[in-house]
């Protein structure tokens, strides 16, 4: 990839640090990358959707949802809590179906992911909510008996669809306090920065301005 092909990115880099450091985080500045499982500044929670283009391909585009959460904002999900909790970065919509999967509810009730990444239990927690599952409930069903809490899992019919359909008066769960926003807009950044600067050439001024000199 040449210099001039790489020069939007670093643009967009350049803009979003630039945001965060005011912390005002909005979603549909976030790279398709780390969109999902991010909540803006107004409290929000981002959704990865899909689009056409004019050419009939497909886009990724990172939009505001109408899912409010509680204490947490200008947030960006860490990478040792997307491992731990066993999401995917690259999931489009919000949707409960993960919960048909006993190796993700395995990841989710651990306590690695349940115990330590409060902005992931709280999305899940409250999709299991509005279908009338208790998801503390649920983590102890499935530590004794994965397959047969999957069963009683299908058989409450809970199902949700894209993020669309949920509404934001879903009951919200008591979240961990989160880290305050100074410290979450400089852990964005460092993780951004990581993102982004990797394989540019950090020799050429424009790109070493932002991503540093190479160690």
């Amino acid at each position: 990839m040449s210099f001039s092909t790489k020069l939007p990115l670093i643009l967009l880099l350049s803009s979003f640090l630039i945001h965060t450091s005011f912390a005002m985080m909005v979603c549909e500045d976030l790279p398709k990358e780390v969109c999902a499982f991010s909540v803006a500044s107004s409290g929000k929670r981002c959704l990865l959707e899909t689009e056409k283009n004019i050419n009939g391909e497909t886009e990724y585009q990172c939009r505001t949802s109408e899912v409010m959460v509680e204490r947490i904002a200008a947030y960006i999900e860490t990478d040792e809590c997307v491992e731990a909790c066993g999401v995917d970065r690259s999931s489009v919509g919000i949707s409960s179906d993960a919960f048909f999967e006993p190796y993700f509810t395995s990841k989710l009730c651990s306590p690695s992911c349940f115990s330590k990444c409060p902005n992931i239990v709280d999305l899940f927690f409250n999709l299991a909510a509005g279908e009338g599952v208790f998801l503390p409930e649920l983590c102890e069903k499935h530590k004794n008996n994965p397959r047969r809490a999957t069963i009683e899992l299908t058989s409450s019919g809970a199902a949700l669809g894209p993020a669309s359909s949920i509404s934001q008066d879903i009951a919200l769960a008591p979240a961990s306090a989160p880290t305050p926003i100074s410290e979450i807009s400089k852990e964005n950044e460092l993780s951004l920065k990581r993102i982004f600067c990797k394989g540019l050439n950090n020799t050429l001024p424009s790109v070493s301005s932002i991503c540093g000199q190479s160690p």
